[in-house]
């Protein structure tokens, strides 16, 4: 399961630069500045939550044991998903309800937070 969690980290990287990239250029005067910074905050919490990915992904190559780290894996990639994905598409759309499902994938992260941080104190360390 590591290696699939580091797999997609990679993937995910890749797709937050890129898609920042196209925000930066491929957008610039085609959307409102307020959807712009939409769009920018969607791309900055799939940056974090990609090397957070990423650091889950190195815990259970360290810890293979320690199944919580899987959930772990799996919240901040339904996070990056929901929450960022949302955001994207809202910002490309202008369909504001959207913003009713981001607080799900923000829900997904802190979920995902929560799980690293039981799994290292009950599995990890002393």
């Amino acid at each position: 399961m590591a290696k699939t969690l580091l797999i997609i980290a990679a993937i995910s990287g890749l797709l937050a630069v890129a898609i920042g990239a196209f925000g930066a250029h491929g957008l610039k005067g085609r959307v409102t500045t307020d959807l712009m910074a939409v769009y920018q905050t969607g791309v900055q919490y799939h940056f974090y939550h990609t090397l957070a990915l990423l650091l889950v992904g190195i815990l259970m190559l360290q810890f293979p044991e320690v199944s919580l780290l899987t959930w772990t894996g799996w919240l901040f990639i339904a996070g990056i998903i929901i929450f960022s994905g949302s955001l994207y598409v809202m910002a490309l759309t202008g369909i504001k309800w959207l913003g009713a499902i981001t607080p799900i994938g923000g829900v997904a992260f802190i979920a995902g937070w929560l799980a690293m941080a039981i799994a290292v104190y009950k599995h990890i360390g002393e």
